[in-house]
């Protein structure tokens, strides 16, 4: 399966404009998943596509971001200027998870508390949160917390998708409560609540603490992706998510 594909679908762009083999993807700058051209093939003509994506990106006060794996195109961006940035492995498990711990609160939406817990860890700008709220609600989802006191201490949202497939995202645990295996528990719940075979989830290279944690659960490395971000460009502000 295509990660970058699945990736596309599960964290879907609120604009998206079709440019030969790529596709613009826009969402006011919150995160780069939904602000990256996705990339499906060469074009016939690769200075114009490029001219064409940055011309995109820059009318909408963005810098120009790729998200791709490689390749003779990586090699042009490069050339260009484009600087290398969040190298991100796809990790991925079969089977069934173990039990969870804990028991979790689970809903077909991302509730206040959610949303303030996850913004809380991977967010960064409170004025982003209305935009990235349509991103999550842009695919049915699921969404899993375990709460102490009406607080959110561990989320996490899953996607099932085609195949048999649950793409995790939006892991995150409230700094007081780390070490307790809330998200082992919120990983394990969303994986049992969704009842499919296969879960795959991305995570930047640097992070190699979840990469433990994932490793420890059955994930392992296969596939991945970083983004060329062209220096000097207009920027809005960003999440730290890739």
């Amino acid at each position: 399966m295509d990660l970058s594909l699945l990736v596309d679908e599960a964290w879907p762009a609120l604009e998206r404009l079709d440019h030969g083999p790529w596709t613009f993807r826009a969402a006011e700058g919150v995160t780069k998943r939904a602000n990256s051209v996705l990339v499906r093939g060469m074009p016939d003509d690769l200075e114009e596509a490029v001219l064409a994506a940055e011309a995109f990106y820059t009318s909408r006060g963005l810098p120009c971001v790729f998200s791709l794996g490689g390749g003779a195109l990586d090699d042009f961006l490069a050339a260009r200027g484009y600087a290398l940035v969040e190298p991100t492995m796809g990790m991925w498990a079969t089977g069934e998870p173990g039990a969870s711990p804990y028991s979790l609160k689970i809903s077909d939406h991302p509730w206040d508390g959610w949303m303030e817990s996850w913004w809380a860890v991977d967010g960064r700008y409170p004025s982003q949160l209305p935009v990235v709220a349509k991103i999550l609600r842009g695919v049915p989802s699921i969404y899993a917390a375990y709460e102490e006191d009406g607080v959110a201490l561990a989320v996490g949202r899953g996607v099932v998708q085609g195949g048999g497939v649950l793409g995790i995202y939006g892991m995150a645990t409230l700094p007081q409560a780390r070490r307790r295996g809330l998200a082992r528990a919120v990983l394990r719940g969303l994986r049992a609540h969704a009842g499919v075979p296969r879960a795959y989830l991305v995570v930047v290279e640097r992070n190699t603490a979840a990469q433990t944690l994932y490793r420890a659960e059955g994930f392992e490395p296969e596939g991945g992706y970083h983004y060329r971000v062209l220096a000097d460009q207009p920027t809005q502000g960003r999440t730290r998510l890739a």
